[in-house]
């Protein structure tokens, strides 16, 4: 059992040997080049691009999100008259009214799901474009400034001198443009 763990720990440091090895020369090498930080989110969230994009999406699903307001108050009203007028009505009229009250539910869960799954399809699409849109923004601001690498996640910590993120967000409101 001890030997099995002592080659597990062996192998492991051996490979951690082999791949410090590959990698340390190579980061040495890389002290020359430029390299900076960008918080994607943050940009993401101050863009005004991405408020364009929010408006286009709100502008464009109004109509049917009213239409599901719309629906839902005409099955309340008719909740509401099976409610009140239940014990008055004939046995035929109460189980019409029951069965239209279940269409209505039926077609108003049809109506939302489709609802999401459209709007979901077109704030993906709104949301490619914009990271396409951003992603050259990056490049263009970092190749103008110099930089040879560009990092975004996985940064634990990085100083204000090499974070772009304020450029970025600038360039994006210089040119407001939708992309």
């Amino acid at each position: 059992m001890y030997l099995k763990r002592f080659n597990k720990v062996a192998r492991a440091a051996a490979c951690a040997a082999l791949v410090g090895g590959a990698v340390l020369p190579t980061m040495a090498g890389a002290q020359d080049g430029r390299f900076g930080f960008v918080n994607t989110p943050v940009v993401l969230e101050q863009a005004p691009q991405a408020k364009q994009a929010r408006d286009r999406l709100q502008t464009e699903f109004a109509p049917r999100d009213q239409e599901l307001v719309d629906m839902t108050k005409r099955i309340e009203g008719l909740q509401e008259k099976l409610k009140r007028d239940g014990s008055v009505m004939s046995e035929t009229e109460r189980r019409k009214l029951e069965r239209d009250i279940v269409a209505e539910q039926r077609e108003l869960k049809r109506a939302r799901d489709a609802f999401g799954e459209d709007f979901n399809i077109r704030r993906n699409e709104e949301f490619a474009k914009l990271q396409r849109h951003v992603a050259k923004v990056i490049v263009d601001v970092a190749k103008e400034n110099g930089y040879d690498l560009i990092l975004e996640s996985g940064v634990v910590y990085a100083s204000d001198r090499v974070d772009i993120t304020t450029k970025v967000v600038e360039r994006l409101q210089k040119g407001t443009a939708a992309p």
